[in-house]
């Protein structure tokens, strides 16, 4: 394939990408209101808590003519970027890897049919875990401060919490597709294992806005576990394909090369 024959595909893949966001964009705009809702629930549940518990004063607010039109824009288009997964990743995915077997293929669509999901249950589980970060850092509230809280700030806050859980769920599917291609072995994954877990949890403590340890710890843990199992998926994958063995494991590693 030639140059220009890549940036074509390039070029198609991102359309079908961008028409699938924007169709989840007008979605997310139709139902704007239950998706802000949404996404301040948790906010005024922790303020209900925290004015209870400790007499915190804290309120959303917006500042700025345009503030209201930017929320409801950026509410929408990363409710589209959600909507749309399936889509943008199966693109991804494609682009990346054009040269697979027909065989191949097959278990890369079976398994990006899975991306959509698992980058669903990295949201919700981002959105489940986002009461223990903000009550957190609601916590400092010095007694005779009143919080006013931007919404458009705190918007921010949330969706990248939301989008990193997300994203970050997918990256052991794409671990195993590596491996399907041929480009990742098993027993390369069991090696690195110790420093790919290390990575895991500084990943998750740079990519939580939120910065507390248990919202990190909550990113990593599943992380791990996903990791886990593919790499067990790979290594079955090897042994069925007979790449399990090593052809040179029996040779030391400054041994001169017969070659």
């Amino acid at each position: 394939m030639t140059l220009a024959e890549h940036l074509r595909e390039l070029r198609n893949r991102l359309a079908i990408s961008v028409l699938a966001v924007l169709a989840g964009f007008v979605v997310g705009w139709i139902f704007y209101d239950h998706l802000l809702n949404l996404l301040l629930d948790p906010f005024l549940t922790v303020v209900r808590n925290l004015a209870r518990q400790q007499g915190l004063k804290a309120e959303p607010v917006l500042n700025g003519v345009s503030s209201s039109f930017m929320l409801q824009a950026k509410v929408s288009l990363v409710s589209g970027l959600v909507i749309a997964s399936p889509v943008w990743l199966y693109e991804l995915w494609a682009f990346i890897v054009p040269g697979l077997h027909r065989n191949e293929r097959r278990w890369t669509i079976a398994f990006v049919a899975v991306a959509g999901p698992l980058f669903m249950a990295g949201v919700v589980l981002g959105y489940l875990v986002l009461p223990k970060g903000l009550q957190v850092l609601l916590g400092f509230t010095p007694h005779q401060v009143t919080n006013l809280i931007e919404l458009n700030g705190y918007l921010s806050f949330v969706l990248r919490i939301l989008l990193v859980f997300g994203v970050a769920f997918e990256i052991p599917l794409f671990v195993v597709l590596l491996n399907l291609a041929g480009v990742v072995r098993a027993r390369h994954l069991a090696r690195w294992r110790s420093w790919i877990i290390f990575g895991t949890f500084v990943f998750a403590a740079v990519a939580t806005p939120s910065t507390d340890p248990i919202t990190m710890l909550l990113l990593a843990l599943p992380m791990v576990v996903l990791f886990l199992i593919s790499e067990v998926i790979a290594r079955l994958v090897d042994r069925r394909r007979g790449r399990d063995v090593d052809e040179y494991g029996d040779f030391d590693d400054d041994e001169v090369s017969p070659i």
